[in-house]
């Protein structure tokens, strides 16, 4: 799988940490695992990865302050010397002169924090997670519709777009369309996304580009949005058996995780906006715990074991 990484300088921008001290190059993050160097600074190195962010928080900047100049030096010259990819200081630490001093030397940057160490490397954490997240680029429109991610898919001309216009205009919002970046940003979750290229523009056949921020507004768009559903669209097909009591659940597998899906065949007529809305709703029910068709299902064979009796 292909290895992503991500730019130290938007990192900075994101997190909006102070430069005490930055190289002038480009230094790249690629790993979203973070270090507390409390360990490193006493001469423990074993299994240390020197690609992960280095974070120095309160412990470790007390216990610097107990060693002398010379102590100090030397503890932290363990660290540096094995070209880490950055330093943080939170809570607004000072770095010491030793510490300067090496970051010079080693071409490392030195950055700072406001925050507490707890909440600075989960933020931070969270953020690199989906920044450096596994990804893919499926061909579909991704809409938010009562709050479900839905992705539908389907053969170019079989009316993705369309229906994605009639939703907007019925307060949903669109995400991406034609191309749909996707991350898996955990072992659950798919999260959708448009390219920067063509972000809130959707493409008509017959009338052709539309800028559906400009044209509907802002609260027609979303940047992002988490995957809860496919809907894979066909023409329908005379003759062949679709599924009409929804028992079997099907799903298509992205990224190794399967996510919840279904056919839906199209023919003038059908009113898919309103189908969508609805499979939506049902996917969210099922997601809370309630299923209609096996309730149904139950309710028939409650009747037949009476009949029965």
């Amino acid at each position: 799988m292909e290895n992503f990484s991500v730019e130290l300088s938007k990192v900075v921008n994101e997190m909006k940490l102070d430069k005490l001290y930055y190289p002038d190059r480009e230094i790249m993050v690629e790993t979203a695992d973070l270090n507390r160097p409390g360990l490193q600074i006493t001469g423990f190195f074993d299994y240390f990865d020197p690609r992960r962010i280095q974070v120095f928080g309160m412990v470790e900047n007390t216990y610097l302050a107990t060693l002398t100049s010379e102590e100090r030096y030397n503890c932290l010259k363990r660290l540096f010397e094995k070209n880490v990819t950055a330093v943080v200081l939170t809570r607004n630490g000072n770095a010491s002169p030793e510490m300067m001093k090496l970051a010079e030397e080693y071409d490392t940057p030195v950055l700072r924090s406001s925050h507490p160490t707890s909440y600075f490397t989960s933020t931070l954490n969270a953020y690199l997670n989906v920044e450096l997240a596994p990804r893919i680029t499926r061909h579909g429109v991704l809409v938010e519709v009562y709050g479900q991610g839905v992705l539908i898919m389907g053969d170019s001309g079989v009316g993705k777009s369309e229906a994605a216009v009639e939703l907007i205009k019925r307060g949903h919002r669109l995400v991406a369309d034609d191309a749909v970046e996707i991350k898996k940003v955990s072992s659950k979750s798919l999260v959708g996304f448009a390219p920067d290229l063509i972000r809130h523009f959707i493409e008509i056949r017959g009338i052709g580009i539309v800028d559906v921020k400009n044209i509907f507004g802002m609260g027609a768009v979303k940047d992002s949005e988490k995957i809860d559903l496919i809907i894979h669209l066909e023409a329908w097909e005379h003759g062949k058996q679709y599924d009409r009591l929804g028992l079997v659940d099907e799903y298509t597998n992205i990224l190794g995780l399967d996510i919840p899906s279904l056919t839906i065949p199209v023919r003038p007529g059908r009113n898919l906006a309103v189908i969508f809305e609805v499979a939506a709703m049902n996917n969210r029910q099922k997601m809370l715990g309630y299923n209609a068709a096996e309730e149904l299902n139950r309710r028939i064979a409650e009747r037949m074991s009476g009949f029965g009796n």
